[in-house]
């Protein structure tokens, strides 16, 4: 069986390009998706373990994108991490409301990421 992969949705590429290569040095699998569309159609491909989600992107936000899988059967235990640049306070708590599982601000501490992203892949 495959190992399950991580989905990294941001709508600015310079932010998916690092995140994307954080992932990878460290060892994981990473698609990504510039906004929520290109997200759902990459969920329904191949289901991911863990998506990295920017919450502010146009169009549908990360926290719409996330209320929708964490409201579907199909995708609700998805683990979901908000990413945001503009952390304010209570955004953590929306982000939860939404169903994030975890919430992380840029600019990211790679170290904090891959010790987050550890935990979710055992052994």
């Amino acid at each position: 069986m495959a190992r399950e992969d991580i989905l990294v949705v941001d709508d600015t590429p310079t932010n998916l390009r690092l995140v994307e290569y954080i992932l990878q040095h460290a060892g994981y699998p990473v698609r990504t998706a510039t906004n929520a569309s290109e997200a759902l159609a990459a969920i329904a491909a191949a289901r991911p373990r863990i998506i990295l989600v920017d919450v502010q992107m146009p169009g549908t936000s990360g926290l719409e994108l996330t209320h929708q899988l964490k409201t579907d059967p199909a995708t609700r235990d998805i683990i979901i991490i908000a990413v945001t640049a503009y952390a304010m306070k209570g955004d953590d708590a929306k982000a939860s409301d939404a169903g994030c599982d975890e919430y992380v601000t840029k600019p990211i501490d790679k170290r904090a990421l891959r010790h987050m992203i550890a935990r979710y892949f055992p052994g």
